[in-house]
């Protein structure tokens, strides 16, 4: 069985995967904003562990590692904790990622949530810090992470998901997709060895996608791992 981290876990695509990956035994280490947002996470029969932190903020991305690292090396972590609309969408979205990711042991895979939407997502990366990124722009930043990090280091494989359009608190009511698929995706990445592509795949449904091609771009790769190291003054090693 894998030790398996999911942030953003108290709800939605989150929740749905780490109950998904907890009911077929593996131990998984659930993350939310605080306690009160994930009432029985002490149930140790069923979850390793929680860890805590607004991932909106900085100082909590690095503490949230802090407490993760208590737990070892871990098989996978599933980065999909996000936001759609907030002044903290970048850092929620993006930022917070690649942080738990230059902090954290490499894990031996990474699996980062995506969105259709990042394909009319900007490359203007001063958008970064200046506050005008949007939701677009956060999801195609994070598959280039994502896709960057595919061949960074021996021993782990990266992936990005799109699971969809689908019925969350996030997605609406009135979302076309389906739920149960919008998590099968990141469940199968983070447990099973037949994967084809091995690393570097954007994946909707279990299907290998072509995603923006500056996400596949090795210069804008390097460029926004220059960027998001001098953001957060973090290099990604």
């Amino acid at each position: 069985m894998a030790l398996i981290l999911v942030t953003g876990a108290s709800a939605g695509l989150g929740r749905a995967a780490a109950d998904a990956l907890a009911g077929d035994g593996h131990d998984v280490v659930v993350h939310a904003r605080n306690a009160g947002r994930f009432p029985g996470a002490e149930d140790t029969g069923r979850w390793a562990g929680l860890v805590t932190g607004d991932l909106a903020r900085p100082e909590e991305i690095h503490d949230v590692a802090r407490q993760a690292a208590a737990f070892g090396r871990f098989d996978a972590v599933i980065h999909n904790a996000g936001v759609l609309r907030s002044p903290e969408v970048a850092t929620v979205n993006t930022v917070a990622p690649y942080l738990l990711t230059a902090l954290m042991d490499k894990p031996g895979r990474l699996i980062y949530l995506s969105s259709s939407m990042h394909r009319t997502g900007s490359t203007d990366l001063r958008r970064l810090s200046s506050g005008r990124a949007s939701y677009d722009d956060t999801k195609l930043w994070v598959t280039t992470l994502a896709l960057a990090c595919a061949s960074r280091w021996e021993g782990t494989s990266s992936h990005a998901v799109d699971p969809g359009w689908v019925p969350t608190r996030m997605g609406g009511r009135g979302a076309p997709d389906d739920l149960v698929a919008g998590h099968r995706t990141q469940v199968w990445l983070a447990t099973h060895e037949d994967v084809t592509p091995h690393t570097g795949g954007y994946w909707y449904h279990q299907q290998p996608r072509p995603p923006h091609p500056a996400a596949r771009d090795e210069e804008f790769q390097a460029e926004l791992i220059r960027a998001l190291e001098a953001h957060t003054g973090v290099a990604l090693g």
